[in-house]
């Protein structure tokens, strides 16, 4: 369903810092979002990170450090969170920790509002199959729940800061920014799924949605699966590059749907750069094509 504290920040975002257009906007709140900070988005968001980061590094590294309870077990589990695929127990296992010590960070983390659950809607084959003798593998098979950031700019602290704090703490900054430059994009692209799935549902605001949210199972990954009252099933890829999205990505989501055995009254991409004239020559009330300039419908009062 539509998370509405991230759609207050990223209103909040633009209303006090006016960015030049919307992929500006997504772009700098995906590192910023969240802060109440004064950013000045016709700078170079490298330098506004020297600026409003490193320059005060140690009072938000003690900010963060208080957050949470500067317990080395809560902090691990964030930068396995924020670096990781967001499911719990794969982030329990890349933090080195179990479900006792994993699971009390994972309700503190909760507690302090820093996290919030995003839960699976998987069935699992005992419960699909349940008069089939299953395969062990199937047998065993855990459903994991996935982890979002409550703010942008705590995620973005624990991606790409603390990897390399050592070095930022004697103020080298080289292999922070290589890995900036390098990883931007792909970091970027949650913050964008997350919007993207708000924007669907705005457009979907006369109908009654049942259930929204991302799709993950043993085989599948879906970005955006929304279903309504009626049990219309809207369908929604994401793609933070500086590519065009092409024909192949239609028959890779349509494959998807097959497998998964659902027919989307709708398929909607969200493009950071657009779409090809092949795809865009396809789009009608099945297909629905949303560029950055699209986002600017979230800065409207209901």
């Amino acid at each position: 369903m539509t998370n509405n504290r991230l759609l207050e920040q990223f209103r909040s975002f633009y209303f006090r810092n006016y960015p030049d257009d919307m992929e500006i906007q997504i772009s700098y709140f995906a590192v910023f979002g969240g802060m109440d900070w004064e950013i000045d988005t016709t700078q170079p968001i490298t330098e506004l990170i020297h600026t409003h980061v490193f320059n005060n590094f140690e009072s938000i590294d003690a900010k963060m450090r208080k957050l949470t309870r500067n317990d080395n077990i809560n902090r691990k589990l964030l930068k396995a969170l924020a670096t990781g695929d967001r499911r719990i127990f794969s982030a329990f296992n890349k933090a080195g920790l179990n479900n006792g010590n994993g699971g009390a960070a994972l309700n503190y983390l909760q507690e302090k509002g820093l996290i919030q659950l995003e839960y699976s809607r998987e069935e699992h084959p005992r419960e699909k199959y349940p008069k089939t003798k299953l395969k062990r593998q199937e047998a065993r098979h855990r459903i994991s729940h996935k982890v979002l950031f409550t703010h942008p700019f705590i995620r973005f602290w624990f991606y790409f800061v603390v990897p390399h704090i050592k070095e930022i703490e004697a103020k080298e900054y080289d292999a922070f920014l290589k890995d900036f430059q390098k990883r931007h994009n792909s970091y970027t692209s949650l913050v964008y799924e997350e919007l993207s799935e708000i924007l669907l549902n705005y457009n979907l605001r006369d109908e009654n949605i049942l259930s929204s949210g991302s799709y993950w199972d043993a085989n599948i990954e879906i970005d955006i699966l929304t279903i309504t009252h009626n049990d219309n099933i809207y369908v929604g890829e994401c793609k933070w590059t500086n590519h065009k999205i092409n024909k192949k990505e239609l028959h890779k989501i349509k494959d998807k749907c097959k497998k998964l055995g659902i027919e989307p009254v709708q398929i909607i991409f969200f493009s950071k750069r657009g779409f090809s004239k092949e795809l865009l020559m396809q789009e009608n009330a099945s297909l629905a094509l949303y560029s950055s300039e699209d986002f600017k419908a979230l800065l409207k009062k209901r």
